[in-house]
């Protein structure tokens, strides 16, 4: 199949299926991207979920296009982005027609609280399925948790969060890294060390 067509179909399905937002795609996502189609690896899923979800507008668009032009540049990404959109582009059309005549249609409003709970219910598997993949360390759980608190019971603006923790990675990054570097300068300094004290 044409990659253009397969990349088309999979967003498309994802934009029809998918109630309650981005973060409730990630199930489906990651079951196809990683699972079904093979695409991505489940650390290269989290890295694009992370970045994804830092950039400005809607999750969901922003994954169709990223994938989409990872997967078959600018091209890839326009249809990826086009099929993700287009129903929830119709239903709403749909549901702006008819909504204001169904009032408070106690079908329509059991209808709503179902989707509710459904999405609830995918945001937990979403959170549940990705965890492993993204809290490999103590610094990841201390980043987490210090989030929760931030976001959940501080309510500081999601905004800030992102900003504080994208630096602190880059900080906690390049601590580690010169590390490493200092920890292998010593190993090679201590082989010098044997290798002379051996030769006299």
């Amino acid at each position: 199949m044409n990659i253009l067509v397969e990349l088309f179909i999979v967003f498309f399905k994802l934009g029809a299926f998918t109630i309650g937002g981005g973060i409730a795609m990630l199930p489906l996502l990651q079951n196809t991207l990683i699972n079904e189609k093979k695409w991505f690896t489940k650390e290269e899923f989290m890295d694009i979920v992370a970045v994804c979800q830092s950039l400005p507008g809607v999750v969901a668009i922003n994954m169709a296009t990223y994938v989409g032009y990872k997967k078959k540049g600018l091209a890839g990404s326009i249809v990826s982005t086009f099929g993700v959109t287009i129903p929830s582009f119709t239903m709403i059309l749909i549901i702006a027609r008819f909504i204001t005549s169904m009032g408070d249609n106690g079908v329509l409003m059991g209808a709503m609280a179902g989707l509710r709970a459904a999405a609830l219910g995918m945001v937990v598997v979403a959170l549940i399925q990705l965890m492993p993949a993204a809290i490999k360390n103590k610094w990841a759980m201390l980043a987490a948790i210090v989030a929760f608190v931030l976001i959940a019971i501080l309510k500081v603006n999601t905004a800030y969060v992102i900003l504080l923790f994208a630096v602190l990675g880059i900080a906690v990054t390049f601590a580690g890294s010169r590390k490493t570097v200092a920890a292998a300068e010593g190993a090679d300094a201590e082989a010098e060390a044997d290798e002379g004290g051996e030769s006299e």
